[in-house]
C-alpha cells in the first residue's frame, strides 16, 4: 500500500464511517491539532530523557490517538462496532494524580512561569500550547457538534499537565524556571 492515494488533492478527505468533506471541516481540524498535539507531547519525551516521563508521554500518546479516532468518527455506532475507544472520567482523575505526584517534587509557584529552560521543558511548554489550542477548537466544535464531556476535560487537565511536565523537566535537569518579573 502506498502513503499517498491523491485522493486529498481536492481539498477533501473522509470522516471515518462518514461522508467525504473538505479539509478545513470542523472535525478534520479538531483531529488535525490532536495529532498535532500528540507529536508535541512525542517532541518533549523525546527531548527530556526521562524514562518515567517517557513512559508516560507514551500512554498520554495513546489516548490522544484514541481522541483523534473518536474526532474523525462522528457516528456513535460506528464508533462502538469499530471499538473506538473514548475518554473516561477515570483517565481525567489519572492526570490529576500524575500532576499532584509531581507538584510533591516541586517548588510551589510564586509567579508566572515563561516557558523555556531545558529543552524538553520547552518542548512541553510548546505542547502546553498546542493543547490550549487543541482545547478551544473541540470547544467550538462541540457548539455545533456534541461531544463527550469527558474529552472536553481530559484535554483541559492534559494542559495542566503539560505544563506541570515542564516545570519537572527542567527541576530534574538542574534548571530553575525562569519566573516572569514584568518589565522595567
Amino acid at each position: 500500500m502506498k502513503i499517498y492515494t491523491r485522493r486529498g488533492d481536492a481539498g477533501e478527505t473522509d470522516l471515518f464511517g462518514g461522508p467525504r468533506v473538505a479539509k478545513d471541516h470542523a472535525r478534520v481540524v479538531a483531529y488535525g491539532a490532536v495529532d498535532e498535539l500528540n507529536a508535541a507531547v512525542g517532541t518533549g519525551a523525546a527531548l527530556c530523557g526521562d524514562e518515567a516521563i517517557q513512559a508516560l508521554c507514551r500512554d498520554l500518546q495513546g489516548t490522544l490517538f484514541d481522541l483523534g479516532a473518536y474526532l474523525a468518527t462522528p457516528d456513535a455506532e460506528r464508533r462502538r462496532k469499530s471499538r473506538i475507544p473514548e475518554i473516561e472520567p477515570d483517565e481525567i482523575t489519572a492526570l490529576e494524580g500524575h500532576i499532584d505526584a509531581f507538584e510533591s517534587e516541586l517548588e510551589p509557584l510564586r509567579s508566572f512561569v515563561l516557558p523555556g529552560g531545558s529543552p524538553g521543558a520547552a518542548a512541553f511548554h510548546l505542547a502546553r500550547t498546542i493543547c490550549r489550542r487543541a482545547e478551544r477548537i473541540l470547544v467550538a466544535l462541540d457548539r455545533d457538534d456534541p461531544l463527550d464531556p469527558a474529552a472536553l476535560g481530559y484535554v483541559n487537565r492534559l494542559s495542566d499537565l503539560l505544563f506541570t511536565l515542564a516545570r519537572v523537566a527542567n527541576h530534574r535537569a538542574g534548571i530553575a524556571d525562569v519566573e516572569w518579573s514584568g518589565r522595567g
